[in-house]
């Protein structure tokens, strides 16, 4: 069995060979520039811990960990222009290096890479496989449209805020591991509470970055807190603010939000008085439950897997790793 650490360097060591040909350069020297950008590789990874969880990884995981590290690769790029971005782990963004034009295709040719690792599996799995990425595909991008349209509506609900960040960002997590454990030839049962552990994980992970995002120590979560804030984003922090706020400071709150900062000083005022505001609901403290809730869901799902329990452990700092970051 190997650690999260483990797997990760090996992946990392194995991604650093090319993905794409040399020519035409135009097409392929973007996609891999914005490869070598880095990442923390936790779903190809999630792949393969997958596979290891109920025997010796399979070279069919190591492919379907690349083709889901070039999926997931293939939406950021596209995310970025679609939100404008100017930096991506700190590097400048392929619309902006290279223009919108570029990207977009360069992204596009990332997914066909993706299918192109896929049709080398050699598992008479691989109808179960293209079937879960494909769903997986459609809902990642459902998601993201659900991301948009929230953007221009007054109220969003708690729910619909969940079923967004599912779709956008934790169903991949869960497919990963849920592939891994098909090659690796795990029960039906047993694949299915992957899913679901994978699922309620991704959900507390993503909670967690919107909580860490206002009220993580900057020293420690490596950005400066309200980055949400000052773009009125709809996190679950916002919505439920919205819900349990009085009267008095939801006034206030449509004023804070409706601010456009033309200076550093102006940010901090934004961002201070929306913090006071979700104190004062106690909406930090609800995130913080409702985040150890889906963390607590994603462990029940681990421990129905049917497998000895020494086994899981790789899986468990998976999740300490995700969930445990400093506030």
């Amino acid at each position: 069995m190997h650690s999260f650490t483990e797997l990760t360097n090996l992946f990392c060591q194995q991604f650093k060979e090319p993905q794409f040909p040399a020519e035409p350069g135009g097409l392929y020297e973007p996609a891999s520039y914005f490869l070598g950008i880095g990442g923390k590789r936790i779903r190809p990874v999630a792949c393969l811990m997958g596979n290891e969880l109920f025997g010796d990884i399979q070279e069919d995981s190591w492919r379907i960990a690349r083709a889901v590290e070039l999926f997931h690769n293939f939406t950021l790029m596209h995310d970025d222009i679609m939100d404008k971005a100017s930096l991506r782990r700190g590097q400048t963004t392929v619309h902006i290096r290279n223009g919108e034009n570029t990207a977009i295709l360069s992204g596009d040719v990332m997914l066909v890479q993706a299918y192109s690792c896929l049709e080398e599996l050699s598992g008479n799995y691989i109808h179960w496989i293209l079937k879960l990425f494909n769903q997986t595909a459609r809902e990642v991008c459902e998601g993201q449209q659900y991301d948009m349209d929230y953007e221009s509506r007054d109220k969003v609900t708690l729910e619909e805020y969940i079923r967004m960040i599912r779709l956008k960002t934790s169903v991949l997590l869960a497919a990963s591991l849920k592939m891994g454990a098909i090659v690796g030839g795990a029960t039906r049962h047993n694949c299915d509470r992957l899913y679901g552990f994978g699922k309620n994980l991704g959900i507390a992970f993503q909670l967690q970055d919107d909580y860490l995002d206002c009220f993580g120590d900057p020293e420690k979560f490596g950005k400066q807190p309200g980055g949400d804030i000052l773009r009125n984003k709809k996190t679950c922090l916002l919505i439920k603010a919205g819900e349990l706020a009085t009267a008095g400071d939801i006034d206030k709150l449509k004023h804070l939000l409706a601010v456009q900062p033309a200076n550093k000083t102006e940010e901090e005022q934004k961002v201070a008085g929306v913090l006071d505001i979700y104190r004062r609901t106690g909406v930090d403290n609800f995130t913080r439950e409702l985040i150890a809730d889906y963390a607590k869901r994603a462990m029940q799902h681990l421990e129905e897997v049917v497998v000895v329990n020494s086994r899981k452990q790789p899986l468990q700092d998976l999740a300490d790793y995700l969930l445990h970051r400093e506030y």
